[in-house]
């Protein structure tokens, strides 16, 4: 046995909310309280550790998670760059001292965020202009810049969003891409004034490249998960919300299997498989708990960086884009009905209002199925919400689904937002308007879109500002912010309750899963502006130190 005393605990237990001491055995809390009586319960050997008053809280939980991405995105090239040049120079140094022919990958970069120098924004060619029109006026780079610093290597970048990429020459040649070759369906190959391809893959068409790069083995993905989750401690993370896929899924068995799994992973399953599960009975909660199934996950639009989220409305100055709508309700309705018929439960990207609109129309016919079947009504998902038509804003917490939101993303996007959705961005990020009406939460970081770091979600929940303090004081509609216990509820409470472990995770409770960090400083006694530099101390899972 274990006891942890002389703590600041924060328990996120409504019923006995604070506490000195907790007593851990066997992977799980045996009680917590004060020093005296916790000693009185405890038989056999006893560990004390004095924790000297730095604060313990529950661990943390990201409940959108690309895990596999995010993994073998810290060996990629860092795009996510004020400048073009910058990015362009990081890419040109990675090619150096790459091997003639051997593809060099990136991620993160974002034409809406770069701010080009006044000269090279004049020398931009016609063909460059033209290639941004019909997808915004943002500074889209094109293939030609890629070939002139990496002549010898192919080049694929993937967008902050993940719905759009940028490649060379050498890499649309590779995937047999030329000036003819047709749009896939829900996805576009970008073309100049003439018909050429740019180099910019929009949606679906990114696999087209993405599908032409050397696949990482099962025991790669695994070993990157494993230094991954290292730097997932760091941050307070215990447990994730996985929306990979086969491999991801593949690794995470096997780490499990020899148990150098050491997150809580409630794992996601595409749209696309849905028929296989159904045919296998496959249910969500199935596994263990360290990994379990959780939800089949659809997308039913695209993004707001490449203008492709489905809009109601078009986009500001773009009066023929309303973005990409995947399929409607009617359609969304026959996933939803095969996986429902097992006990699976569905989880939709929706970013735009008209695919928030039409989500919760295949919810809402969903519900009735459930009933009319008698069968249970599951913890369905909407992940995303960032722009809500205020007519659909009740229509979560009627349907008791379950927002499932990144509040990162809001400042991270807040002045692509205005600039492409104009006075809708008041509708947009709502946290407090949807927690107002009573629908469940549960926050993560959609990673390697954002940074994972919880407590840089803490404090864009807190303050709707970035860390250099824009847009100002008080915040990007302040009217959408979240006291700091409501927000770390989404990251323990709400993130359990969407992922159907409530009954042992996400509080500090008797019988509860033993997954906690330890803090140098108490969160709630310190500047909101502190948080961003806030870390674990220490991080435990299953009554083990990981982190210390």
């Amino acid at each position: 046995m274990k006891l942890f005393y002389n703590a600041n605990i924060h328990t996120f237990d409504s019923n006995h909310p604070s506490a000195s001491t907790i007593l851990i055995a066997g992977g799980r809390i045996i009680a917590v309280g004060e020093k005296g009586k916790l000693e009185s319960l405890a038989h056999g050997k006893l560990e004390k550790q004095d924790m000297k008053g730095k604060t313990i809280l529950p661990g943390l939980t990201d409940a959108h998670i690309h895990l596999q991405y995010y993994s073998l995105g810290l060996a990629k090239v860092d795009c996510e760059t004020k400048t073009k040049d910058e990015c362009l120079r990081r890419v040109a140094e990675r090619a150096r001292n790459s091997k003639p022919g051997e593809w060099v990958l990136g991620h993160g970069w974002n034409q809406n965020e770069w701010s080009l120098p006044s000269p090279i924004r004049a020398e931009r060619s016609a063909s460059e202009v033209e290639a941004g029109r019909g997808q915004g006026e943002g500074n889209w780079p094109t293939a030609n810049e890629l070939d002139a610093i990496a002549p010898n290597n192919p080049v694929y970048l993937t967008a902050k969003s993940l719905h759009a990429a940028w490649a060379n020459t050498s890499a649309l040649n590779l995937a047999n891409i030329t000036n003819d070759t047709p749009n896939p369906k829900d996805g576009a190959i970008q073309r100049d004034a003439k018909g050429q391809a740019t180099g910019i893959l929009l949606e679906t068409a990114m696999g087209l490249v993405g599908g032409a790069v050397p696949e990482s083995s099962i025991n790669d993905i695994e070993q990157a998960i494993q230094k991954a989750q290292s730097i997932l401690w760091k941050m307070g993370i215990t447990g994730i919300h996985d929306f990979d896929r086969r491999d991801s899924f593949m690794a995470l068995q096997s780490l499990r299997a020899s148990s150098k799994l050491k997150l809580r992973v409630n794992k996601n399953i595409p749209v696309e498989s849905v028929e296989q599960a159904n045919a296998l009975g496959l249910r969500t909660g199935f596994g263990d708990e360290w990994l379990w199934i959780g939800s089949v996950k659809a997308f039913m639009d695209g993004a707001l960086g490449p203008h492709t989220a489905a809009m109601f409305q078009p986009y500001e100055n773009e009066p023929d884009n309303k973005g990409i709508l995947n399929m409607d309700g009617e359609e969304l309705f026959e996933h939803c009905r095969k996986a429902a018929d097992v006990g699976l439960s569905m989880t939709v990207h929706a970013i735009g209002d008209r695919a928030n609109h039409e989500v919760l129309n295949a919810y809402e016919q969903l519900r009735k199925y459930e009933t009319e079947k008698g069968l249970p009504h599951l913890r369905h998902r909407i992940e995303h919400v960032q722009i809500i038509h205020p007519d659909d804003a009740p229509r979560l917490a009627k349907l008791n689904i379950i927002a499932s939101m990144q509040p990162i993303h809001a400042t991270s996007d807040m002045y692509a937002a205005d600039r492409f959705w104009g006075d809708r961005s008041a509708f947009s990020y709502a946290w407090r308007t949807q927690l107002n009406h009573g629908t469940p939460i549960a926050f993560g970081s959609d990673a390697p879109v954002e940074s994972p770091n919880p407590f840089l979600g803490l404090h864009s929940a807190v303050t709707r500002r970035r860390a250099d303090g824009s847009p100002s004081a008080e915040g990007w509609y302040p009217a959408q912010k979240l006291t700091l216990a409501e927000a770390f509820s989404a990251y323990t409470l709400g993130a359990a309750y969407a992922a159907n472990a409530e009954n042992r995770l996400g509080k500090l409770a008797e019988n509860y899963l033993a997954d906690l960090i330890v803090l140098d400083q108490d969160p709630f006694q310190i500047k909101p502006d502190d948080l961003l530099a806030l870390n674990a101390n220490a991080t435990m899972i299953n009554g083990e130190w990981v982190l210390q």
